[in-house]
């Protein structure tokens, strides 16, 4: 007798997949819910990951590499991730939700709404296939809101000042949410800092590579890093901080395409 077919969502600490936990609870009973923790998350993150584990009523399971980032940071000769080497959501993400699938034949639920074009994460296992309830049901980014904040669960916290979830050293960051990381949780960017590795002639090994955290904190430049984000935002026409997170940064972004299972 064969095995069913599991069904599975992977959450990110995002609004997107947190939303979509909140959409399947009742129409999907027996679904398996996942996080894939680095380690390296915010508190807020694992703050609002309880709050929605109260309302599923259900655990979601950590998943976790135990070698950790620095073990990988080693093995990559102390390479910094980037957009170019996503090396930590390979290791630290993708694995070990695939050696959690095993060969298991699996439909893996994607928050990808009807309103956007990216694709999710593809897995080159053949018995995980995604499956976009959103874009089938034709749920769009208001409609996100309206299912977080009729459930009560809200929005993270670090939306106030972050526009997307992950580490918090992600190399996606854009400039004004480095300044905000910096604001409210200053270990961390120092922290963050300590990673980098600066050579003669600037360069080095920098979580940006335009320049680094330690030059990013002088004061005349969080200035101009707040009045180019606050610019880009009246552009954008939110007035609500807790909508920062669809707001172009379009001073400080390189638009480059964030990694599903961090941001989603």
């Amino acid at each position: 007798m064969s095995k069913p077919i599991r069904h599975i969502l992977s959450l990110s600490g995002g609004k997107d997949s947190s939303a979509l936990a909140l959409y399947l609870r009742d129409r999907v009973p027996n679904m398996e819910y996942v996080f894939c923790d680095t380690k390296k998350e915010l508190e807020e993150t694992y703050e609002y990951l309880d709050k929605i584990e109260a309302y599923l009523g259900k655990k979601i399971i950590r998943l976790c590499d135990e070698r950790g980032f620095d073990h990988w940071l080693e093995v990559y000769n102390g390479f910094l991730p980037s957009s170019q080497m996503r090396w930590c959501t390979r290791m630290l993400k993708i694995r070990p939700f695939e050696k959690y699938v095993g060969d298991d034949e699996v439909l893996m639920y994607v928050g990808i709404r009807a309103d956007e074009d990216r694709q999710a994460y593809v897995s080159t296992k053949p018995n995980i296939k995604p499956v976009y309830p959103f874009k089938e049901d034709g749920i769009k980014r208001d409609d996100v809101f309206r299912i977080l904040e009729e459930s009560g669960v809200g929005l993270p916290k670090y939306y106030g000042w972050r526009t997307r979830s992950g580490c918090y050293f992600c190399f996606f960051q854009r400039k004004s949410e480095w300044v905000g990381l910096h604001e409210h949780h200053p270990d961390l960017y120092q922290l963050a800092s300590e990673y980098e590795k600066p050579h003669g002639n600037g360069q080095g090994y920098f979580w940006d590579d335009k320049e680094s955290l330690a030059e990013l904190l002088a004061p005349m430049r969080m200035e101009q890093i707040k009045r180019n984000a606050e610019k880009a935002q009246r552009k954008d026409g939110e007035a609500q901080s807790s909508r920062l997170l669809d707001t172009l940064d379009l001073a400080d972004s390189d638009n480059e395409t964030p990694c599903f299972f961090c941001h989603d």
